[in-house]
Order: structure tokens, then C-alpha cells, then sequence
């Protein structure tokens, strides 16, 4: 982009710095920056101006992710891969609308790559985004896939190109219960990555060469006590404990693929996976929740460490839930095509990495701007949760207008004004 258009996406980057709402989910302009109408129209033309590509504006998203990730003391990095729908029902003049869930759905599919840190858990950045509408799918990657390519078919070639985007450190995809595939396992197993899936619980393998299905091998395990204690956890507000064992399965079942004519298998080679099983009890041993995992990781990297790994996964659903109705209201917005929707969401994106940039800063400075932040938010928190991503995002919004407001305005002339018609104010 030109400097002038980089110029346009900074100022849009500060007015996305805001938890928007449902009553006022367009742009909130800083008082700096003219009229709010001015505002608006000067964000209109950017969201439609062919010239600024989603290639381009992933592009500084993908920076913040490399040099974040560089800073780490972690020795892996996990790509997390997630889809989302964006509801837009009462939005006739998008109409470019695809069919999402049922035909009364209508909207768009968000599919984003996210960074996240082994270490500390913090996710960096969306190094990937994509969204599907009726006629065409919008991708920061070229070229994008087919609008009928499957969710899955989608995968190897983000993994493909996540070697070229220059991390510091190896990384391991990590993908929910959805992307249980035999198939889908051999490929990217030949390819040469790394893989982090979580198991269908019905799933039948082949383990001390019987066949078995995934629940019975659990039980077994814990009949021959190979579970071990690992961390304690928070569940649900309770206090528990993480359990975790370990085996290794083979699966040799030929791949199903959906065709014009009905389902048709393809054999393929045994596949040996290592199956982590990742249990959550209460003090008195009651099964609380349970997660089996299958994964190609080396042996060196310990089953504790891959079990936190896919925890780390809820990140991309914290980060969906910040573009949604914790933050910014994407599913209000009132652009009218999925082309300026996609261009908006990067935008969006990049004030979210400036909150998870604050948030997982953990120098005495930051901490002080956190509280800072959500004083200015207005927000209350819940005990023993000094700060929210939402709330340092409203709070940042209210700092970057104070201080725009300060530029243009007179501190004494403000307080004369504040005395004058706002009830009660002591600005002496």
C-alpha cells in the first residue's frame, strides 16, 4: 500500500480499539479526526478500494506474529486452525450471503490460522484468513480455495504455506474433534507436519494388534493404572486434577471420501499415531471431563506438555468471541459485501494483537497500564480477575480520545465547560 493507505489503515487500527455494540457497531471516530461522517466515508472507500489486498493487509499481522514469536522462550509454536459463521440473517444488501448451517442461515465462514505461544499460552496473531461467501472464497493466501472446497481440503495448503512465513521455531497444527480424518492424517503425515487432533470418541484403531475402539483402550489403561497425576486445574470454578496416559495406536482403515456417486473408500498405508488421553478429576475421582488426542509428535515432547497444548486451543475461540459480542460486533457490521468484510476484519484483527500484546506483558509498567485501562473501561471485574481483553480494549479506546481531545483542546477550557454543564463536577 501507499503511504497514504497506510496512513488510513493506522488511524483504522485506533478507531477498531473499542468494544463496539450492537446499537453502534460502525466506526467510533477519535474527536481528532473531523466528523464522524468524514470518518465513515474515509473508512467506506478503504474497506472497497481494490488496491488495498487482504496479501497486504495480513501482512503486518504476520509480522506482529514472527516477531512476537522470536521473543519467546518456548521451543515449539502452535498454529491453531478454526472455522466460525457470521450470522447476517437481516442483511439484505449483502448479497453475496452463502448458505450457512440451514437455509434460513445465511452469512458468511470466517477459517483463520492463529499463532499461539507453547509457553505462555497467549495467542499472536491470525497469520491466515479466510471467508467464504456465496460466489467466492476471499483469502489472504493466493490462490484462494475453491468456494466448494471442504473445510478439510483447505488445511495442507495453509500448513504448505505457514514454511514460508518464516517462524522462529517448528510448529504443530493443532485442530478440533472435526478434523478426525484417516485420510486427511496420511496427507499431511507425508507432507511432513506436525498434527495435533482431537479424537472422535467412538473412533475404532488397531492397538497391540487388535482392533479396538477408543473407550475400551481407555479402560484398559486405567485398569493396568498407567494414568499418572500431572497439574492441578480450575474446572468449572472447582478445584481438580489433570490425569494423563499415554499408548501408541495404529490406524489402517481405508479413507472415506463423500462423491457425486456416494461415499468411496481409499486404502492407504498404517498410520502409527500416539493417543494422549487427557482426564480432569474431582479430589474424590469422579471423571469430569475427558479429551482424547491423537498426535505425530516426536516421543521427546512430553503427553502433559501436548495435553496443555490443545487447551491452548480455546485461544481461537477467545479470539472469534473478542470479533463477536465481547468486542467488536462483527456480526452487526454493515459493510455490504464479504470483500470489504474480510478487509475490516484484518483491521479488527490487528487491535486485538494490540490487546494481547498488553495482556500477556508481564513488566510492572504493563500491569499499571492494564489497570489504567480498565479503569478508563468502566468496567467491573470478577473477583480475582484484575483485567478482561474487552475491557483493556473499551479502556483504550477512552485513552486514545482523551488524548486525541487533549491535542485540539484547551485542559483548562474543557474543565470551565465540565463546571458549567455536567452537574456536580469539581474541577478545582
Amino acid at each position: 500500500m501507499d503511504r497514504r493507505l497506510q496512513r488510513r489503515f493506522e488511524i483504522l487500527v485506533h478507531e477498531h480499539l473499542h468494544a463496539a455494540n450492537g446499537l453502534a457497531n460502525g466506526l467510533s471516530a477519535l474527536p481528532g479526526a473531523g466528523t464522524a461522517f468524514a470518518s465513515t466515508q474515509a473508512a467506506w472507500r478503504f474497506y472497497n478500494n481494490e488496491a488495498v489486498s487482504l496479501e497486504g493487509l495480513i501482512q503486518p499481522l504476520q509480522e506482529a506474529g514472527r516477531l512476537a514469536l522470536s521473543t519467546s522462550d518456548a521451543d515449539w509454536a502452535l498454529i491453531v486452525h478454526d472455522w466460525s459463521t457470521l450470522s447476517y440473517g437481516d442483511h439484505d444488501s449483502k448479497k453475496d450471503r452463502a448458505r450457512l448451517t440451514h437455509k434460513h442461515d445465511v452469512g458468511y465462514e470466517l477459517s483463520t490460522a492463529l499463532l499461539v505461544d507453547t509457553g505462555k499460552g497467549c495467542p499472536l496473531a491470525p497469520m491466515e484468513l479466510r471467508l467464504r461467501a456465496a460466489r467466492a472464497v476471499h483469502s489472504t493466501r493466493q490462490p484462494a480455495p475453491r468456494k466448494s472446497a471442504k473445510r478439510l481440503d483447505q488445511l495442507l495448503p495453509t500448513m504448505e504455506a505457514s514454511r514460508n512465513w518464516n517462524l522462529s521455531l517448528p510448529v504443530v497444527h493443532v485442530i478440533d474433534r472435526e478434523a478426525d480424518s484417516v485420510g486427511h492424517f496420511r496427507q499431511w503425515q507425508a507432507a511432513g507436519h506436525h498434527f495435533l487432533v482431537r479424537a472422535d470418541d467412538v473412533r475404532t484403531v488397531r492397538w497391540n494388534d487388535e482392533k479396538y475402539a477408543l473407550p475400551a483402550i481407555v479402560k484398559k489403561l486405567e485398569k493396568q493404572g498407567v494414568f499418572r497425576e500431572t497439574r492441578t486445574v480450575c474446572y468449572h470454578g472447582r478445584e481438580a486434577q489433570q490425569w494423563i496416559a499415554e499408548t501408541t495406536v495404529v490406524l489402517d482403515r481405508a479413507a472415506k471420501r463423500r462423491t457425486s456417486r456416494g461415499r468411496r473408500e481409499i486404502p492407504g498405508p498404517p498410520l502409527s499415531l500416539r493417543l494422549i488421553v487427557s482426564q480432569v478429576r474431582a479430589a474424590d475421582g469422579e471423571l469430569l471431563a475427558q479429551w482424547l488426542l491423537f498426535t505425530n509428535l516426536p516421543q521427546n515432547v512430553a503427553a502433559e506438555r501436548v495435553a496443555v497444548w490443545y487447551y491452548w486451543r480455546w485461544r481461537i475461540e477467545s479470539y472469534f468471541k473478542l470479533l463477536k459480542s465481547a468486542g467488536q460486533n462483527l456480526e452487526d457490521w454493515r459493510q455490504t459485501n464479504a470483500a470489504a468484510i474480510a478487509r475490516r476484519l484484518l483491521v479488527a484483527s490487528m487491535a486485538c494483537v494490540a490487546v494481547w500484546l498488553l495482556a500477556h506483558d508481564e513488566s510492572p509498567l504493563a500491569e499499571d497500564f492494564r489497570l489504567l485501562l480498565v479503569r478508563l473501561s468502566g468496567r467491573q471485574m470478577k473477583w480475582g480477575r484484575p483485567w478482561t481483553a474487552p475491557a483493556l480494549l473499551a479502556g483504550m479506546w477512552t485513552l486514545l480520545a482523551m488524548l486525541d481531545l487533549l491535542e485540539h483542546h484547551d485542559l483548562k477550557h474543557l474543565r470551565r465547560l465540565a463546571a458549567q454543564f455536567i452537574p456536580f463536577t469539581d474541577t478545582s
